[in-house]
């Protein structure tokens, strides 16, 4: 639908074109800034008494006062805010009434004065030139501050909350709070690559346009190159490609980037979503998980200043060492249900169905397992905590637990009640690999999304030797949430996957 101007658009367009006739362009070509707001105070407190300190300041115009012959207003930039004290006599009759009747909240303005302090204490620049640098069309949503039992609260400036995720560019601009959720995940994952460099891993980058998919139990996004005339999945995991560098005398290898699974959308869940998974040559899953403990409280203590945090009302400590159960222990503590009672599928189904969980008759042993986890085990696992030896049905990826032909040396971790990231002993017998490969086509239905195709490169390389070694996969973005004590996911996604609004 094509942009019908509402009324207080009709005025600032009005305004606009009265601009343009008067011989100022509202997009002008370049600004000219000296200082940020920030930079302008500081220099300001710096300099000796006496001292002129004259700066030139860009910012968004978000508050206005009009004296009469005195214009007093705040602009806004990233690293804060600053007061305009705009005089008619500065700045001469015609500018000061340009300002006064053109120039808008939300629209971009650039200012040059002295800077000074005004009689009630506030660090302000004294106006002697400006000039507008974009005019805004559309005003910025408001929000709205009231005072409940004594205290100050902020409301948001949107009475529909999914209009913040699809207009972000506004949330971002009237919510200072959204914009330090970015700022801490931008911190998080600069810690993560940082703590990987620093620990002797090498970055790589793996192909996202992938002819077999692979290293997740995911439905895959299909595309098709045009020229070469192939079908080509958006990767869902990085795994089988890091690996092979191992295979190429890589030891330490990890990536950090967008994984895409097209399934369902939730809090936690989005189409496109950002992880880090590394692989270590000679470690298993316990020297994984020892890694995980310090990268994790790593990472906290840049981003936030503590391994204590809050999140959602509860206080969890993320400092070593974690709780670390068996899925078969945890599960029996949780859902008082021992699983190796019920040795197949449809035993153990008939008995998820009595203590109420989702157990179709025909689901995989090891992915009924799965699903007690997740409905009696994950939300109850708010301190960090590691559940270890899955099932091997549902994990072909993974070598065996010595002497247990059903589990595997696979752990998840969880944090805040949800589940963190994924690792294994990463199975390099390229024999066995084969066969859990064909296994799992045998028990999984042609149609399963969790049925992913053979991949021959794979176990070709497998086939030239890969070292023993551990690896690891974690949501990004579910780290985001914790640290940012975010509700869902869409809170640290710049741009999340919506519906259609018309839907």
């Amino acid at each position: 639908m094509s942009w019908q101007p509402n009324p207080l658009e009709e005025q600032r367009l009005d305004k606009l074109s009265r601009l343009q006739a008067q011989g100022i362009d509202p997009y002008p070509l370049r600004a000219k800034r000296s200082h940020t707001t920030a930079e302008a105070v500081a220099a300001f407190e710096r300099a000796a008494d006496g001292d002129a300190v004259t700066v030139t300041v860009a910012g968004r115009l978000v508050s206005v006062r009009d004296m009469g012959k005195t214009i007093f207003a705040h602009i806004a930039d990233e690293q804060g805010r600053l007061q305009l004290f705009v005089r008619r006599e500065d700045v001469g009759e015609e500018s000061h009434g340009i300002f006064k009747k053109l120039i808008d909240l939300g629209d971009f303005v650039q200012a040059g004065g002295e800077m000074f302090r005004t009689r009630l204490g506030e660090v302000s620049l004294h106006v002697r030139e400006w000039a507008v640098l974009s005019k805004a069309v559309s005003p910025l949503p408001v929000a709205k501050e009231q005072e409940v039992d004594g205290q100050t609260v902020r409301y948001s400036a949107f009475a529909d909350v999914e209009e913040r995720y699809r207009q972000r560019y506004a949330d971002l601009a009237v919510n200072p709070e959204v914009r330090d959720i970015f700022r801490k995940r931008a911190r998080l994952v600069s810690a993560l690559r940082r703590f990987m460099d620093d620990n002797g891993f090498l970055e790589a980058e793996t192909p996202i346009l992938q002819p077999l998919y692979g290293g997740a139990a995911a439905r895959p996004f299909t595309t098709y190159h045009n020229q070469l005339k192939q079908e080509l999945f958006l990767r869902i995991s990085f795994e089988l490609y890091l690996k092979r560098l191992l295979v190429g005398g890589f030891e330490r290898v990890y990536e950090i980037g967008r994984d895409f699974r097209n399934e369902g959308v939730s809090f936690k869940h989005n189409p496109e979503f950002t992880q880090l998974e590394f692989y270590a040559a000679y470690w298993d899953y316990h020297d994984v998980m020892d890694f995980t403990e310090r990268m994790i409280a790593y990472v906290a203590e840049a981003v936030l200043g503590t391994t204590e945090i809050v999140y959602q009302g509860h206080t969890i400590r993320l400092g070593e060492p974690w709780q670390r159960l068996t899925m078969r222990d945890a599960i029996k503590q949780f859902a008082e249900i021992d699983y190796m009672d019920y040795p197949d599928g449809p035993s153990l189904a008939a008995a998820v169905k009595k203590l109420g969980g989702d157990a179709p008759p025909d689901a995989p042993w090891g992915k009924l397992i799965d699903g007690l986890l997740g409905d009696f085990v994950e939300p109850r696992l708010i301190q960090p905590t590691f559940i270890l030896d899955y099932p091997r049905d549902i994990s072909p990826l993974a070598k065996s637990v010595p002497g247990d032909p059903r589990h595997v040396e696979r752990f998840e971790f969880f944090i805040g009640g949800m589940e963190m990231g994924n690792a294994f002993t990463e199975l390099n017998d390229p024999i066995e690999q084969r066969r859990r490969f064909e296994a799992l086509q045998d028990l999984f239905g042609q149609e399963d999304e969790e049925r992913n195709p053979i991949d021959e490169d794979y176990l070709r390389a497998m086939r030239y030797g890969m070292p023993p070694n551990g690896g690891f996969g974690m949501g990004v973005d579910r780290l985001a949430m914790l640290l940012t004590d975010s509700r869902t996911l869409r809170e640290v996604l710049l741009f999340p996957h919506l519906r259609d609004k018309d839907e």
